[in-house]
């Protein structure tokens, strides 16, 4: 399955990068993550250690948020203040919070009271939706907002290395791993076959450090599309790298401020093909540790991997060798 987006040349010189992360579309995305089957094992440590208080609030938001991520569009307006947000979700008009609710149903949430009760109007349920909001943000995005905002900006910063060296064109390809242009159509691998045709407004990006999943997209009201795609860096590593430098590592090196101490180590490591296991024992961590830091270099496109036998080897791509030369380190053979 592919998601196809169209472009036209005016839709290309319009594509711009979101100012900084979002609030509530944070909130609505680590609610997913929460959902998720077989999320990150970093952020499934960190929403278990969730008081149980705090969960009990967040509750009502997984009747709207499935764990696609695609949860109704009116519950996340880009705003740069929670309080612009929610002013945002109350004044969002009867037509198109039915519309929302009828879609997400129809993708497979049950319809609740709570759901029936935003449809109607009913005070009482949009009271609980507020509260629930801000009860989330409070447990779930105000601890780690700094992290969010690091990893926006880490983000922006590499896309702009990626599109100085490849052009616009090539930075959208590498926004997510497997994506192509077809022509002018960016062609991106995900779980259902989508068709979005665009009339010139554009495409505003938006990395999010809390989001692990494929890229998500959606209409703005001023008629560009929105297009969220997992930032370079996950929340928990960067949240992890403040506090413990890998072994080796120096926490002032360039590669270390963007993907963080131990994946920055990985990467450099990946010069000499090593195996998982090579990777653990050189860097003193576990191989599902190993293994995981390694899948988000893949996805980043800074790394290959390739079976051998049993044992499976990592490669630096030629991408990764430019992000190492760039930060001023030879990317040769250790």
């Amino acid at each position: 399955m592919v998601l196809r987006i169209h472009f036209t040349a005016e839709d290309l010189l319009g594509t711009r990068f979101a100012d900084g992360p979002a609030p509530l579309l944070e909130l609505e995305l680590a609610v997913a993550m929460r959902r998720r089957r077989d999320p990150d094992p970093a952020f499934a440590r960190r929403h278990r250690s969730l008081a149980a208080p705090a969960a009990r609030a967040i509750a009502p938001l997984n009747e709207l948020v499935p764990a696609t991520g695609a949860g109704p569009f009116f519950l996340d307006p880009l705003s740069a203040g929670l309080e612009d947000g929610l002013e945002l979700v109350r004044r969002a008009t009867r037509t198109a919070v039915r519309g929302e609710l009828d879609r997400i149903c129809r993708n497979g949430l049950p319809v609740t009271p709570l759901l029936r009760g935003l449809a109607h109007e009913d005070r009482q349920a949009w009271q609980q939706l507020e509260r629930s909001l801000r009860a989330a943000h409070t447990a779930l995005v105000d601890p780690v907002w700094p992290q969010l905002r690091a990893g926006f900006d880490t983000d922006l910063a590499w896309r702009g290395q990626v599109q100085r060296e490849q052009g616009l064109r090539g930075m959208l390809a590498g926004l997510y791993p497997g994506s192509r242009w077809l022509g002018s159509t960016l062609e991106i691998a995900v779980a259902k076959q989508v068709e979005v045709r665009l009339e010139g407004g554009g495409v505003l990006l938006l990395p999010s450090a809390q989001w692990t999943g494929e890229p998500l997209c959606g209409p703005l009201p001023d008629g560009s599309l929105l297009l969220l795609y997992p930032a370079l860096t996950p929340l928990p590593h960067l949240y992890l790298a403040e506090r413990a430098p890998a072994p080796g590592a120096d926490p002032d090196e360039p590669v270390a401020a963007l993907l963080g101490r131990t994946r920055s180590a990985v990467l450099r490591l990946t010069l000499r093909e090593p195996t998982t296991g090579q990777l653990a024992r050189e860097l003193g961590i576990s191989p599902a540790s190993a293994s995981e830091h390694a899948r988000a270099l893949r996805r980043a496109g800074l790394v290959t991997t390739a079976r051998a036998g049993r044992a499976v080897r990592h490669s630096c791509t030629p991408l990764g060798h430019r992000l190492i030369a760039a930060a001023g380190t030879p990317a040769r053979q250790a």
